[in-house]
């Protein structure tokens, strides 16, 4: 889950002849999953190696939180800007040339000897990420099996964040165990990016409308006017799951080191992972419950796992830490699934683009700009009690959210609707 994904617009947009006409589910469908989880893998990495460029290049954590923020942002520029653009090109070249992007960013993270390239390669990274989120989602949908018709949903929602694990625990492993730890990573994802960029170009197309040129429409932003206060309830949030994501991608595996006292890179790497794990966890296992009822168990679970951060920070507690982060990430899955699935209720499927493109704003504002505060407090305060802080405020706001929401189901169960 680097960031959120169009996993939940559901398959009823999806044009009968883009079914008919695209590959069978057996290639091109694990084709673009691959690719899914290939692009949030590669994601995940730079996260595990944070600590590493900092000894190296003496970054402060402040900087560190900059460099994870401009990958949010540029994530969020190219969904805005391009992400309708495979509905006239097609799905096959905004996909290839998302992937050709990816390997150049894989490239400068190679060759980064510095804070500049850093900055550049995360950049690049951001916008492959961001060109190619929605051509994936609409061809995941196209391209899934007639006999499970939500199955492409479901990749959808589980990629980003088996990916997430994936790139924790793979890059914690070839950092702490494997030569050149900030080149060989980077290597070993430009040949996986070509493998998947060899498989996309053999796919076939399954947009309607390819073939139509390239004509760049950015996302159209926009909240039904009778939808604003649900959006508002739902925002929230939005807003409390992808702060902690922001603050455990950026600093997480740091604060983690420091708190199992170790120098084992692999900690790093596991601590996301752990995170991701139990978000795809808590994902699959509530695929079924109502979207509401979803993100109040998330919350909860968000809540008591925030909670628990606090009490392994104050008692300086490994094993609590790790419980804590089990239970956060199943909280971040769940909240996350359940307020996007119900955000995207709240329009029409005509207008759901222009709705989730609002969502995706609050989304990426979340995921950055706390995590920037964070990393430029923790310059100033250390990295301990900038932790305590930022959970104590986060937990209050899921608190707000929480209460919130409940009174959002109340008001749909006494009109009928289902929580």
């Amino acid at each position: 889950m680097a960031e959120p994904s169009e996993s939940t617009t559901g398959a009823a947009t999806v044009h009968p002849a883009a079914r008919a006409a695209g590959a069978p589910a057996g290639s091109g469908f694990w084709v673009v999953g691959a690719v899914l989880v290939l692009l949030m893998l590669s994601s995940s990495v730079p996260s595990a190696l944070y600590v590493l460029y900092q000894q190296k290049w003496g970054l402060s954590s402040g900087t560190i939180t900059v460099v994870f923020a401009l990958y949010a942002v540029t994530v969020l520029a190219g969904l805005l800007l391009f992400g309708s653009l495979s509905d006239t090109l097609g799905r096959r070249p905004v996909l290839g040339a998302g992937l050709v992007l990816a390997i150049v960013s894989m490239a400068l993270f190679a060759g980064a000897q510095g804070l500049g390239l850093l900055l550049a390669a995360r950049a690049v990274q951001g916008l492959a990420v961001g060109l190619a989120t929605g051509a994936m989602g609409a061809a995941l949908l196209e391209l899934g099996p007639a006999a499970r018709p939500a199955l492409g949903a479901q990749v959808n929602s589980a990629g980003p964040t088996v990916g997430i694990g994936l790139g924790g625990i793979g890059a914690g492993l070839l950092v702490q165990y494997a030569p050149a730890p900030t080149v060989l990573v980077y290597l070993l994802l430009i040949g996986a990016f070509t493998v998947a960029l060899a498989g996309v170009v053999r796919m076939r197309e399954s947009a309607p409308g390819a073939g139509g040129g390239l004509r760049v429409v950015p996302h159209r932003i926009h909240v039904p006017a009778g939808a604003r206060g649900r959006f508002a309830v739902l925002a929230l949030t939005i807003v409390a799951v992808w702060s902690v994501g922001g603050f455990y991608l950026s600093l997480g595996p740091h604060l983690a080191l420091s708190l199992l006292r170790s120098t084992n890179y692999l900690v790093g790497g596991a601590t996301v992972a752990l995170l991701a794990g139990a978000a795809t966890a808590a994902q699959l296992m509530l695929g079924r419950t109502g979207a509401l009822r979803t993100a109040v168990l998330g919350l909860l679970g968000l809540i008591t796992g925030l909670a628990l951060v606090l009490l392994a920070l104050g008692l300086g507690s490994a094993p609590v830490f790790l419980v804590a982060t089990t239970v956060l990430g199943s909280g971040w899955g769940a909240a996350f699934l359940g307020a996007f699935r119900a955000l995207s209720a709240l329009a029409d499927p005509a207008r759901r683009g222009e709705l989730t493109a609002a969502v995706y704003v609050f989304a990426y504002l979340a995921m950055s700009v706390p995590a920037v505060l964070a990393g430029m407090l923790t310059n100033v305060h250390g990295l301990h009690r900038t932790s305590v802080g930022f959970m104590a405020a986060v937990a209050a706001v899921c608190a707000v959210a929480l209460l919130a929401t409940l009174r959002l189901a109340a008001r749909g169960r006494a009109g009928g609707s289902p929580a």
